[in-house]
C-alpha cells in the first residue's frame, strides 16, 4: 500500500480485512503516518522504495496525484500488478507514455474509477445495455463536493475537469459505451477566490455530444452546504432512471407536497461510495491473481483525461472543442 492519507487509510483497512490478503506493507513519504496506519490495521510499514522492493504480490497506489506516474513506473519495474487511484498523471503526454508501456507489455494497471462498481451505476448500465432504457437520448451528471479542498491541493489537482469531473467523464463513456465527439465547457469563480489564484474555477458545466449523437450535460462545483452530492439522470425512449437520488442525497425539495427529509445526508465521498471502493479492490485482487478481467484499464483513464483536456481547452478559449483536437 503506497500512500497512507485519507483514502489510503481506508484502502488499507479494506485490504487488511479481505480474506485474500495475507500480508500488508504500507509506505508513505510521511513515515509516522505510514506507521500509524500500519498499527491500526495490523500491517507493517517501510519506506516507499522498501515496499516496492519487498517481494509482495501487488501494489495499491493512493499517494499524492503528482506521485502517481513515478510510483506506477517503479511498481511496473518490479513486476507488480498495480491498482492506482485516478489519475495516472495530470500531464497527457506522461499518461500516454505509461498507457503505451502497459499495453505493449501486458502489465496490469487497474484504475480507481469506483463509480463503475457502485450498485446504482451498475444497474443503470444493465438497463441501458439490455434495452430497457431504449434509445438513449441524454444524460445529466452532477458532482458537488461538500467543501473546497485545501489550498495546497489546488495547484496539483490539474483543474476542475481533471479533478472533480474526471469520474463523470469516465462514467459517461462507460454508461453510453461510446466516445465523446465534441465538448463545450464554461466555468467561473463564484465564491472561493483562491481558485482564481491558480487559474482554476470553483463552478463549471459542460455540454458533451457523443459520437452516436447522445448528449450529456455535466454540472458541479466545489461546495454544497448540505453534503456530498453525486447524481446521474438518464433519459431514453423506454425509461427514465436516476442514480444517487435517495434518502441521503443532499438536495432539498421546496415543493409543498414533498415529504420532509429524515436521513443524514452523505457527508463525503467515502460515505457515498464505501461499498463501491470495497468492490473495486476486491476486483483488483482477482485481477492480480488472474481470476478476472481488468474492469477499468489504463486506456480508460487516458480517454477520460482526453475529454477533460478538451473541456479545459473549451472553457479557456470559449468555443466548442472536438476530441479530434486532443489526439
Amino acid at each position: 500500500m503506497l500512500g497512507a492519507g485519507r483514502i489510503g487509510g481506508f484502502h488499507a483497512r479494506t485490504l487488511a480485512e479481505h480474506p485474500d490478503v495475507e500480508a500488508l506493507l504500507i509506505g508513505d513519504v510521511d513515515a509516522v503516518r505510514a506507521a500509524t496506519v500500519a498499527e491500526e490495521v495490523g500491517g507493517q510499514h517501510a519506506t516507499v522504495e522498501g515496499v516496492i522492493r519487498a517481494g509482495l504480490d501487488a501494489a495499491v497506489i493512493a499517494a499524492a496525484t503528482t506521485e502517481h506516474a513515478a510510483l506506477i513506473g517503479s511498481c511496473l519495474d518490479a513486476g507488480l500488478p498495480v491498482f492506482c487511484e485516478k489519475p495516472i498523471a495530470v500531464d497527457r503526454e506522461e499518461t500516454e507514455a505509461l498507457v503505451d508501456r502497459v499495453e505493449s507489455s501486458g502489465a496490469i494497471l487497474q484504475m480507481g474509477f469506483q463509480r463503475r462498481f457502485d450498485a446504482g451505476y451498475r444497474e443503470a448500465k444493465r438497463l441501458i445495455d439490455d434495452g430497457t432504457v431504449g434509445t438513449l437520448y441524454s444524460l445529466r451528471l452532477a458532482t458537488h463536493d461538500p467543501n473546497p479542498p485545501h489550498e495546497d491541493y489546488i495547484p496539483q489537482s490539474g483543474g476542475i475537469f481533471k479533478d472533480l469531473f474526471i469520474h463523470d467523464l469516465d462514467i459517461l463513456r462507460w454508461l453510453t459505451g461510446t466516445e465523446a465527439e465534441e465538448v463545450y465547457a464554461q466555468g467561473s469563480v463564484r465564491k472561493f477566490g483562491v481558485f482564481k489564484k491558480y487559474d482554476d474555477v470553483d463552478t463549471a458545466a459542460a455540454l458533451i455530444r457523443m459520437a452516436d449523437g447522445v448528449v450529456a450535460v455535466l454540472t458541479g462545483g466545489r461546495q454544497d452546504p448540505w453534503g456530498y452530492d453525486v447524481r446521474a439522470e438518464i433519459f431514453g425512449s423506454g425509461d427514465s432512471i436516476s442514480v444517487g437520488l435517495d434518502g441521503r442525497t443532499p438536495l432539498r425539495s421546496v415543493e409543498p407536497s414533498a415529504a420532509p427529509r429524515e436521513s443524514q445526508f452523505y457527508p463525503d465521498f467515502l460515505a457515498r461510495f464505501e461499498d463501491a471502493y470495497r468492490a473495486e479492490l476486491g476486483c483488483f485482487l482477482d485481477v492480480a491473481r488472474g481470476r478476472a478481467e481488468n474492469y477499468c484499464t489504463a486506456r480508460d483513464a487516458l480517454e477520460a483525461l482526453r475529454l477533460a483536456v478538451a473541456a479545459d481547452l473549451s472553457m479557456r478559449e470559449g468555443r466548442p472543442v472536438g476530441l479530434s483536437e486532443v489526439s
